[in-house]
């Protein structure tokens, strides 16, 4: 099950400078030695992204023009794909099972803020995608969402609510339009 939303408290910095710091250093590293990886390179940004923290199965595939906020937050399990222009922004964690896959241009956020505070404090809201769940082109996920295993998010849908297991989500905001075969 999803965690609740956890608010960031106002009497400290949104996020420490150790934190600033790793992303800043994980910047650098993904300019120079990530974006460019030609594209079979499969092995060698599951590298980079392991030795900043992330957690990888075997078999995963990450294209070089996926955008990842934070590799510390991120837990792929085995033969999971992120697509081409993914944008992952996972200042809370995202975990993703084993083989879904992620298309290309789709935003993941797993964070918001508090619009009835002043501040805008920022809310963080783990993301977890199910086993064999497929997240269409362009569609996004918001925070503290659970699409379950073998959910089928259609392109360009938007999913602020968890979804159904064995489902297709399709429209903004998405809603169930079918159901899908079981192959596990």
């Amino acid at each position: 099950m999803n965690e609740p939303l956890q608010k960031k408290s106002l009497n400290s910095p949104t996020f420490s400078l150790s934190n600033k710091m790793l992303r800043l250093l994980w910047l650098c590293c993904y300019l120079v030695l990530f974006r460019f990886s030609p594209t079979p390179l499969f092995f060698w940004r599951r590298f980079l992204l392991r030795a900043f923290g992330s957690k990888l199965g075997h078999g995963v595939n990450i294209y070089p023009s996926a955008k990842i906020w934070l590799p510390g937050n991120l837990e792929m399990k085995h033969k999971s794909t992120l697509g081409p222009s993914v944008k992952l922004y996972n200042q809370g964690r995202v975990v993703i099972s084993e083989g879904a896959t992620i298309s290309q241009g789709a935003y993941i956020c797993a964070s918001t803020h508090d619009y009835n505070d002043p501040l805008h404090p920022l809310i963080l809201g783990p993301i977890t995608i199910g086993k064999h769940a497929w997240i269409c082109a362009d569609a996004f996920i918001g925070p503290n969402v659970n699409v379950a295993d073998g959910c089928v998010i259609g392109a360009r849908a938007v999913v602020n609510k968890n979804t159904e297991s064995w489902s297709v989500y399709a429209g903004n905001p998405a809603r169930k339009v079918n159901d899908r075969e079981r192959f596990d």
